[in-house]
């Protein structure tokens, strides 16, 4: 099984019987839409590259303390759709599970927390998670 975006996401997926690869679903996995797929077939392979690229440098600018990133991995929203307490007592969830977005975590020097990234062609989310694993945002913009 191969993907359209030449990535090895396919390969190492668990899950990959259930949609049957990205070439097969037409870039579009478990039914959702993978971000580099999409991105492939609007710009080709050079496209994706420089969109990724772009973007590692965008959450790089953000400024957190502790945040660098070098690279950004394909994540399935199932897998890092997490639930965001809100001030009124209430959780949400910003991801599509069947979706596939950017992302990458970062872990925080002499802390138990870590900062934990995904991203899609309209959103950017930063949250930070601690021992408890409750996730405290700490940047969601549009892009």
């Amino acid at each position: 099984m191969s993907s359209i975006c030449g990535s090895d996401c396919c390969a190492a997926c668990e899950r990959r019987e259930e949609c049957g690869g990205c070439e097969r679903a037409g870039g579009h996995p478990f039914g959702g839409t993978c971000i580099a797929a999409e991105r492939v077939k609007r710009s080709g392979p050079d496209g994706l590259q420089r969109a990724k690229q772009a973007l590692i440098a965008e959450i790089n600018a953000l400024g957190i303390e502790n945040l660098a990133l070098n690279d950004l991995h394909l994540l399935l929203g199932g897998y890092i759709n997490l639930e965001y307490p809100l001030p009124n007592g209430q959780t949400v969830k910003f991801l599509r599970d069947n979706d596939v977005y950017w992302g990458n975590r970062a872990e925080i020097p002499g802390s138990d927390a870590c900062y934990n990234v995904a991203a899609g062609d309209l959103f950017l989310l930063v949250c930070k998670t601690g021992p408890a694993g409750v996730p405290e945002i700490i940047v969601y913009k549009k892009r």
